[in-house]
């Protein structure tokens, strides 16, 4: 087997994964997974007494796929946490 094709069959496996990593249940299953660790995350830094959460969740369906959480910091206003981006101060992404 020449290089090249051993090139074109790399080429098609990684076209292969893309389109596995794009199906619908895959996607379905990756938005799932990140919101339970989002929850989850935000429950420890609720009881840390933390005045930080994770915010907001993106999806990079690369190769390797990758999911970006956004923290964001609860206003100063000493308003209780309710789920409206209203009482959050954006602060940034911050990679898995």
């Amino acid at each position: 087997m020449s290089i090249l094709d051993k090139a074109k069959e790399l080429s098609n496996r990684v076209a292969d994964k893309t389109v596995e990593f794009s199906s619908d249940e895959v996607i379905a299953s990756t938005i799932i997974k990140a919101v339970e660790k989002q929850e989850k995350v935000n429950a420890i830094l609720k009881a840390r007494g933390s005045n930080y959460r994770i915010g907001s969740l993106n999806l990079g369906m690369g190769i390797p796929p990758s999911v970006t959480f956004g923290i964001w910091r609860l206003s100063d206003l000493g308003s209780e946490e309710t789920g409206e981006t209203a009482a959050m101060v954006k602060k940034g992404p911050v990679a898995e």
